[in-house]
């Protein structure tokens, strides 16, 4: 297959910050703040730096499920940061994330402030503090982290990959698309096979694996990621949508979902949460405040 123009990388390459798309913004060839902003801090020890993408939704998600199992020490303000403004590049943000990526977390719980980044560290942080989500047994937590690093690694190449060329960049080309969605499909595959014989992603115990593959494939089978369910012939995968559609009812998940998020259904919605009231201030009096 072509793909015409053939482009001819030049000898040093040079950034065009016009070109990259609807999010072309948000990525620059270099790392530090571009401006001077704090970052507000709300009276909870957690405090969470977030919107609503399924890196985000991970964590917002936990949260809640750490709450609803009754560890108030979970109790957490989360605030919206607008990565298409910017704001991941403020030197409050950059302080917290040296990397400029949601989600990022400070915990004033512990001694001397204590700041977590990257999604699945956070989710493992939390994990580990509440000891809850990750199996105890020795063989069984192996198999939860393996599967939560398969996540971390994975995602770049739906994310970053398929959901770019898809989705997002400024021309649509066969060969990028390609080539990410016989990555993606494959990923699919592996995890729908490996649903077929098991509940959730660590056998009969939903752990930190299931909330972090979730808001990625989950919402990719279920056709809220990218609209690409059909174009991906995402009903094949019946154990991975059983899966996900199970998950997706729980109350946690529904409130974690909602968390940090500005767009779709204002139902839907709640761009900053800083009590459990929160919910139910917001219209959403299907839901039960977690205690």
């Amino acid at each position: 297959m072509t793909d015409a123009p053939t482009y001819t990388p030049p000898r040093i390459w040079q950034w065009n910050s016009e070109s990259g798309g609807d999010w072309a913004r948000i990525n620059r060839p270099v790392a530090g703040p571009t401006h001077d902003k704090q970052l507000p801090v709300g009276r909870h020890p957690l405090q969470l730096y977030s919107l609503a993408t399924p890196n985000g939704v991970k964590v917002t998600v936990m949260l809640e499920e750490l709450l609803a199992l009754g560890h108030a020490g979970a109790e957490y303000d989360a605030h919206l940061i607008r990565i298409k403004d910017g704001e991941q590049f403020g030197s409050g943000f950059v302080g917290v994330n040296p990397n400029s990526k949601i989600p990022a977390l400070m915990d004033y719980s512990t001694e001397q402030p204590t700041r977590v980044f990257e999604s699945g560290a956070i989710l493992l942080y939390l994990a580990e503090k509440f000891d809850a989500l990750l199996p105890a047994d020795p063989a069984k937590r192996a198999e939860c982290l393996s599967w939560l690093f398969w996540q971390m690694g994975s995602a770049p190449y739906l994310g970053g990959g398929f959901g770019h060329f898809y989705k997002y960049a400024p021309a649509r080309f066969e060969y990028p698309i390609d080539r990410f969605t016989m990555e993606v499909k494959r990923q699919l595959d592996v995890l729908d096979r490996h649903l077929a014989t098991s509940q959730y992603m660590c056998g009969d115990e939903y752990t930190i694996a299931d909330i972090a593959i979730w808001p990625w494939y989950g919402a990719l089978v279920s056709g809220s990621l990218y609209d690409a369910a059909e174009f991906l012939n995402a009903d094949q995968y019946k154990h991975l949508a059983r899966w996900a559609d199970e998950i997706a009812k729980r109350d946690a998940v529904r409130r974690g979902r909602m968390v940090n998020r500005t767009w779709g259904p204002l139902e839907d919605q709640l761009p900053e949460r800083h009590d459990a009231g929160d919910f139910l201030q917001a219209g959403q009096n299907r839901f039960e405040p977690a205690a």
